[in-house]
């Protein structure tokens, strides 16, 4: 080949590289924003112990569930049956003498990733594009926060509880090179990848405050003092009996739970409950967490992280300092750049005041938060409680709230209406109570846990048509598009009630004033009206991308009413919350529409002399 060619391919070679980079460095994501996926997710929260049971010979025993408590198992105790009536205690649990609020902690169904595996065509007929779970790490307690190993799935989620408890033992904990992989774990990769090859993402949740006193540097502490390597890794305090010679260490529990001890802070700085403070984690365990996430985010160390998870969900998110958060949203998108970080950043003054969650989200830290101020508002307004607003409140609020970020961040919020840590939707709205506040028979004897008639019904609806078609990523607690109801914790936590399984009749708390029997079951009708909502927000790209617009005086702010704008696409929601029918009168609406959703009214068509039905609402996409 001639010398000018030679120069001539070469140019081209340089061309066509710059050209690549240029549109490579196009395509990458700006450090501070979320990823788009986050923007267009239908989040689906899955809390795997009572999701459902696939795999019966994996079933949590008294080895797995060791030390989860300060109360300890009784000799009788036994895998409760999915269908058991939830507040009848097991004859297990009555020898303990304990109440139901103390003995149901102990309480396990065995809820596996074998019984998610079961339900992908569930999620795909359902339309969810987001799996967050609670956490899966290995724990002993049902709730999986207390961990023993970050960096291993629950062994009672894979297929060998006992060989996967005896690899892990296998361990150096401290040293990933030394990390196997067990069958709990494969089980989640493997599930993983079936979600990913279906279009949904996978997230889940940590918690970096604390692990639980099982967790493998924590019993090294317990058993080697201050000798331990890991001392350090939490706030220790070793002394020796002067009589005895005895050795004892105190440590720090999160919130004094001593089976959650608080890993060590440092250099803080304006440290203040329910606010954000400077300061790091203790570099161990700093590191060792840093390497948890390189295992979960790319599974087989290849550089490519499409094999791992897309996103974390991080617990108590404020008890852990702002440098640490920084520190660790740059290792991990310098492994995923596409990788989405949602905080919990709830409180500031329980039961009145809500955090302010944008300290956190400034591009620094998380991508979002779990948006419980967004819910708190709009329940507020959609619920005839104690602690209700008025529509022009609820305007002026929702502005407060959405107007002071930029519009990805706006987009990307997880827009959650219940979890588990907050009563059932359906139980949220049936009772009238404050907020969070007094929202369990053991708290208050008249919260009623059956469930509720068609007044309820609607005014959820009417919520749920807001929720899906605002700004925010909408979420749902596994089994709310069941209509399953269920106070606050622990009674948000009831095992799902699947089509297939036969539920005893549920009886009232102990606690409640009044009584019931009725049997769980399956809303199908519930279930279809999330589908058809799931499928309104996918087909209008406004929904998801469009700035909001609250609409003034629709008939004297007796209607709810706001507009969904993107790219000369614009959608009127118009909402009627009340027990009377009400006059719509909406002015602009022109001739050019057409009706693209309905809940409970039948208009053809839009005009002055219209007029709303009693529990109503409409969505147009006007031309």
């Amino acid at each position: 080949m001639s010398t000018h060619k030679l120069l001539f391919f070469s140019l081209l070679s340089l061309l066509s590289c710059m050209h690549n980079q240029v549109n490579a460095q196009k395509n990458v994501l700006p450090f501070k924003q979320p990823p788009t996926w986050a923007k267009e997710a239908i989040w689906y929260q899955i809390f795997v112990e009572r999701f459902r049971n696939g795999n019966l010979s994996n079933n949590p025993s008294k080895t797995t569930c060791d030390n989860a408590l300060i109360d300890p198992l009784p000799d009788q105790w036994a895998v409760t049956p999915w269908g058991h009536n939830w507040y009848a205690q097991e004859d297990w649990a009555k020898s303990t003498g304990l109440d139901f609020y103390r003995t149901i902690q102990m309480r396990r169904y065995g809820g596996d990733l074998a019984g998610v595996e079961e339900k992908i065509d569930y999620f795909k007929e359902l339309g969810i594009t987001a799996i967050y779970f609670n956490p899966i790490n290995d724990a002993p307690s049902l709730h999986k926060y207390d961990a023993r190993h970050y960096h291993h799935i629950d062994v009672t989620f894979g297929d060998d509880p006992e060989g996967d408890l005896a690899l892990m033992a296998s361990e150096d904990h401290n040293d990933p090179k030394t990390w196997k992989w067990t069958t709990a774990d494969i089980k989640f990769l493997n599930l993983m990848k079936t979600l990913h090859a279906e279009g949904i993402r996978v997230v889940l949740d940590f918690s970096w405050n604390h692990t639980g006193n099982n967790f493998w540097a924590f019993k090294d502490v317990e058993k080697n003092l201050e000798n331990s390597p890991y001392k350090d890794w939490y706030h220790t305090k070793f002394t020796t009996d002067a009589a005895t010679g005895k050795k004892t260490f105190e440590y720090e529990g999160w919130f004094g739970i001593k089976n959650l001890p608080e890993l060590r802070k440092i250099d803080t700085q304006g440290k203040i409950q329910g606010h954000p403070y400077e300061g790091n984690l203790n570099e161990g365990a700093k590191q060792h967490i840093f390497d948890v996430c390189r295992r979960w985010m790319d599974p087989n160390n290849d550089g490519n992280p499409e094999d791992g998870i897309d996103g974390m969900r991080l617990d108590v998110a404020e008890h852990v300092p702002l440098g640490f958060w920084r520190d660790f949203r740059k290792h991990v998108r310098s492994i995923n750049p596409e990788f989405y970080l949602v905080g919990e950043n709830w409180w500031t003054e329980w039961p009145d005041k809500l955090m302010d969650p944008a300290p956190w989200v400034q591009g620094d830290v998380f991508d979002a938060v779990m948006h419980y101020q967004w819910f708190k508002v709009a329940r507020g307004y959609f619920v005839e409680a104690n602690d209700r607003i008025t529509l022009a409140q609820f305007k002026r609020q929702i502005d407060s709230i959405f107007l002071k970020y930029p519009d990805y961040t706006q987009q990307a919020m997880m827009n959650l209406a219940s979890s588990h840590d907050s009563p059932r939707l359906m139980s949220s709205f049936f009772n009238v109570n404050k907020y969070k506040f007094n929202c369990k028979p053991q708290e208050d004897k008249n919260y009623r846990t059956n469930k509720p008639g068609i007044l309820t019904d609607h005014r959820v609806k009417l919520f749920l048509l807001h929720q899906f078609t605002f700004v925010g990523a909408p979420h749902i607690w596994n089994g709310d598009e069941m209509g399953m109801c269920g106070a606050d914790d622990p009674d948000n936590r009831k095992p799902l009630t699947w089509p297939d399984i036969e539920f005893d009749m549920e009886t009232q708390s102990d606690f409640s004033s009044y009584t019931y029997s009725e049997k769980p079951s399956f809303n199908h009708e519930m279930f279809n009206y999330y589908k058809d909502l799931i499928q309104l927000r996918k087909s209008e790209t406004a929904l998801t991308y469009g700035s909001y617009l609250m609409l003034p005086n629709v008939n004297n702010d007796e209607i709810l009413a706001y507009e969904r704008a993107w790219k000369g696409e614009k959608l009127l929601i118009i909402i009627n919350n009340h027990n009377e029918a009400n006059a719509i009168n909406l002015d602009y609406v022109g001739n050019e529409y057409q009706i693209v959703f309905r809940y409970n009214n039948d208009l053809k068509s839009i005009n002055q002399s219209n007029i709303l039905p009693p529990f109503s609402g409409i969505v147009l996409k006007v031309k």
